[in-house]
């Protein structure tokens, strides 16, 4: 069980790790904590953003829409890798998923397959939002890839957590795809080499 990081602390932990980041409005009073608790923190969580064009992209996942306000992730990692942090606290990015999954993730262990939606994700998991269409062909270019690794690592090292402690959306809620375009495996692969 670990409580959230500062808004100060979660800045230079990025920073820190070699990311180059972008400070959006007043990212670290934007949240959604009105609406129920954040933490414990348990990991992080990837996403892909199913748009194009980072400005369009960063305002969306800051502000949100009719369905669902904002801040929909704590920082939105852009195709040149730059990480826009948008919100802190609370966000509405993960919704329900496994309580079997999050069990997993607090163990660091294998990832069973998720089949429920009957735990809060929001309040547990740290969130980025991928600048990517989600298609399978929209191309996760180097530098945002390295970008996706780095502020897993950021997150991580700070907490004391391994790799295992990052999922995708895909393996938190059934019926979810993201992200698509590259495997969690391979990324967490890339995390605990870098936290070594």
């Amino acid at each position: 069980m670990a409580p959230p990081m500062s808004a100060s602390t979660f800045l230079a932990a990025l920073e820190h790790e070699g990311l180059t980041v972008v400070q959006v409005g007043d990212w670290r009073r934007h949240n959604r904590n009105h609406k129920g608790p954040w933490g414990p923190v348990h990991g992080v969580m990837i996403h892909h953003t199913v748009t194009s064009g980072s400005a369009r992209t960063v305002e969306l996942c800051r502000k949100g829409h009719a369905d669902l306000p904002g801040p929909l992730c704590h920082g939105v990692i852009t195709k040149d890798g730059r990480v826009h942090l948008v919100g802190y606290g609370r966000a509405n990015h993960a919704g329900l998923g496994d309580d079997d999954v999050l069990r997993a993730v607090i163990a660091e262990k294998r990832l069973p397959h998720d089949n429920e939606a009957n735990t809060d994700g929001n309040r547990h998991f740290y969130g980025f939002e991928c600048e990517n269409l989600g298609d399978g062909e929209d191309p996760w270019p180097a530098a945002q890839l390295e970008a996706i690794e780095k502020v897993s690592a950021a997150v991580c090292r700070h907490h004391g957590w391994t790799e295992r402690s990052v999922i995708g959306h895909l393996e938190w809620q059934p019926g979810k795809i993201d992200p698509k375009g590259f495997t969690m495996a391979a990324m967490r692969e890339r995390i605990r080499d870098r936290l070594k």
